[in-house]
């Protein structure tokens, strides 16, 4: 069989600069790195900024239009939101990684395949999310013990929330999928449209300000509901227009069959990915109860330092999305040399990206607390102190995220997991609770470092000494017996993979330039 170059699907890496048609994103295996790197990763830092953002104004509005009791209402639904995006949040990562290794493998037909089936699997998993959590909302805030001045607003948000829920996951998926693709822009901007669309909405919706009905707190679910839908639809136009690998025409409707090969891969690669958004959203709750315990003063004191610490892991978790892309495609091409550097290049631009704004705060102390802690707050000190001890342990976090990044985007997902569940759960936990009784509420502090550059050993360590190098998300090879159906290469067991995953690289596609 003849081997694929995808030059009928835009997808040929022999143009001009080595650049994809206009069918795929920018090639990421070519070309020089760290500017590839930077330029990728600047507008994931983007969208979470906006993201962060849009969180803000929804809280002031709720906050400053319907009181405490509602934004108490908020802080409890979000919190099942968050949970429900984290769980999904593996699996879009799963698909992201499986599309970025076929189009680096030079294989548009295989990258079409993992369209279809992820399109079917994210159709069906956030209708059954949707409908679940709509109709158990009241039994799920029981559980979450919502007081009971609140609960009644927290049902009429979450509610709305579960109804957008199939929009908020399938909007996941295409950003995912459009950056496993090589295209971090696009989605940017797509982002920045649905944030100020919620943003304008928000008021507007709560307080029935001209033609908009008067809905409360409802209404702050509803501006996302209403802007995440109109946002994916004309994602998926946009799409379509440009004639995007990532659609299927309604000649290849037979591609949203699942294929069972790549739901498996989706699911057993993509959970532990999503667990370990869970494994660190169970360790915060758990420190802040650790917190607690030292007043109120303290507690205020930690909230407003951990503002600062979201926006200190930004540029690491921009860069993390980066190299996990750009690591796939270089994998499905088999230019693991190329791997390398990009893991090497990214720990770089991790650690100058997040001492920086760690620099920029140090410096800024106490004036930039001042933005989330009056001047004349008793908290106000004790946050610049524990700024002190927490702040340069993210450098340790974002050089990990970098490792661990570039490891998953082979389809080793288990070991930064491993990492994560050793370095929050055996060290900083238990460090904290056992230096308590003799340091204080400094015990708590300082096990933040300590945990994360447990997380840095042990990622680092697994990236030098591991076997990630062999694995795959999804493994395919051409059968010399099989004809050449148009449908992508047929499924081979993992010990084969391994084994041939060299002469893929070399005999099963062309010398790329």
């Amino acid at each position: 069989m003849e081997p694929k170059t995808g030059k009928a699907d835009g997808m040929g890496r022999g143009g001009p600069g080595g650049m994809m048609g206009r069918r795929g994103g920018p090639d990421l295996t070519t070309g020089p790195i760290g500017r590839t790197l930077v330029t990728f990763a600047l507008p994931v830092l983007g969208s979470n900024i906006l993201q962060s953002f849009n969180g803000t104004a929804n809280a002031f509005w709720v906050s400053h239009q319907l009181g405490e009791a509602a934004l108490t209402a908020t802080s409890n639904a979000n919190q099942i939101l968050f949970l429900m995006l984290g769980a999904v949040f593996g699996v879009s990562m799963a698909a992201n990684i499986m599309i970025g290794q076929a189009i680096g493998a030079g294989d548009p037909a295989q990258a079409k395949k993992v369209v279809g089936s992820c399109t079917a699997f994210f159709i069906v998993l956030s209708l059954a999310v949707g409908v679940a959590g709509f109709l158990l909302t009241p039994h799920i805030l029981d559980a979450m013990r919502t007081p009971l001045d609140a609960r009644a607003d927290a049902i009429a948000y979450l509610r709305v929330i579960f109804t957008a829920m199939p929009f908020m996951y399938f909007f996941s998926f295409v950003m995912m999928a459009m950056r496993g693709a090589g295209d971090s822009r696009t989605p940017f901007y797509f982002s920045l449209l649905a944030v100020a669309m919620d943003v304008v909405l928000n008021p507007l919706m709560i307080m029935g300000i001209g033609p908009f009905p008067r809905l409360g707190i409802a209404g702050s679910a509803a501006s996302t509901l209403i802007s995440q839908t109109i946002t994916l639809v004309g994602m998926v136009a946009y799409l379509y227009r440009s004639r995007s690998i990532l659609v299927l025409r309604p000649s290849e409707s037979r591609l949203l069959i699942p294929d069972l090969a790549i739901i498996r891969a989706l699911v057993v690669k993509g959970l532990p990915m999503g667990f370990q958004m869970i494994v660190i959203s169970l360790a915060a709750v758990t420190m802040m109860s650790l917190v607690n315990q030292f007043g109120v003063h303290t507690s205020a004191a930690y909230g407003a330092a951990a503002q600062l610490w979201t926006y200190v892991q930004m540029p690491a978790m921009a860069l993390g999305a980066a190299v996990s892309s750009m690591a796939a495609q270089n994998v499905g091409a088999g230019k693991m040399d190329r791997v390398e550097k990009v893991a090497l290049i990214g720990v770089g631009y991790a650690f100058a990206m997040t001492a920086l704004p760690v620099l920029a705060i140090y410096l800024a102390d106490p004036w930039v607390l001042r933005v989330f802690l009056p001047a004349t707050s008793p908290s106000l000190p004790i946050a610049v102190h524990i700024n002190g001890y927490v702040l340069w342990g993210f450098i340790f976090f974002g050089m990990a995220f970098i490792f661990s990044g570039v490891v998953r985007a082979t389809g080793a997902v288990w070991p930064p997991l491993l990492a994560m569940v050793i370095s929050l759960w055996a060290v900083r936990i238990p460090l904290a609770n056992l230096l308590m009784p003799s340091m204080g509420a400094d015990a708590v502090w300082l096990s933040f470092p300590i945990g994360s550059l447990t997380t840095l050993v042990l990622a680092g360590g697994y990236y030098r000494w591991g076997g990630w190098r062999k694995s795959r998300m999804l493994d395919t090879r051409p059968s010399a017996d099989a004809p050449d159906t148009g449908l992508g290469q047929p499924m081979m067991d993992e010990s084969e993979a391994i084994t041939d995953a060299e002469e893929k690289a070399l005999g099963a596609r062309p010398a790329q330039a």
